[in-house]
């Protein structure tokens, strides 16, 4: 009786409680193996290219890059690469960033175990896996119109806690304009103030706070 392979799977989070935690539950199941596992985005795609694992699970938050950048240069590395994003970021921007970087799925931190197995199994095999409770957060804001790069530079500087003529002066632009930019933002996000504005974009994933 010839024994199926293993599925090979490459971990990369700079949290190592994190790598400790999913080498235990993975190394467990009778299907899978975690064959390697990277503190940062280079060391992690060094060994994605000395690896070829079947699965790489990846963390958007490195602390040299994020993981929608190494997401695409893993695709770059190899085309046909299996990804699955396992994060603490649940917010719709950030699951519609990642899925468009390439990911095969997407996975909360916190979610059960059982979620993340099935996860691995069903890319494996070719699907991708968005659990249900994340696809909802992507149909509630289905219809949401977007934020121009301008609007998100101003946003920026808001939750920075600057004033209108502050954002003007950092972003060259006059403060009148920097009104409207607010104005279209409270709109868009269906708010009432630049504080509301502010959490609400954390919340979803707007903008991130570094």
């Amino acid at each position: 009786m010839i024994k199926t392979p293993r599925i090979r799977i490459l971990c990369i989070d700079d949290h190592p409680i994190v790598r400790d935690g999913l080498i235990s539950i993975v190394n467990l199941q009778p299907d899978m193996e975690i064959v390697g596992a990277a503190g940062s985005g280079a060391e992690g795609l060094s060994m994605f290219r000395d690896i070829n694992p079947d699965i790489t699970l990846v963390d958007l938050r490195l602390r040299d890059t994020t993981g929608f950048d190494l997401i695409r240069n893993i695709l770059e590395l190899s085309p046909s690469a299996r990804t699955i994003v396992l994060t603490s970021f649940e917010g719709d921007v950030d699951i519609e960033r990642a899925l468009a970087a390439g990911a095969r799925g997407y996975v909360v931190k916190g979610m059960v175990r059982e979620e993340l197995l099935h996860a691995i199994r069903a890319v494996h095999a070719g699907k991708q896996h968005v659990p249900s409770a994340v696809a909802a957060k992507l149909v509630d804001h289905l219809a949401s119109e977007k934020l121009t790069q301008r609007e998100l530079d101003v946003l920026k500087e808001v939750a920075r806690g600057k004033r209108n003529k502050e954002i003007g002066a950092t972003l060259s632009i006059a403060e009148d304009t920097v009104k409207m930019h607010v104005k279209n933002i409270l709109m868009k996000l269906g708010v009432n103030d630049r504080t509301e504005a502010v959490t609400n974009a954390l919340r979803r994933g707007i903008i991130h706070l570094n």
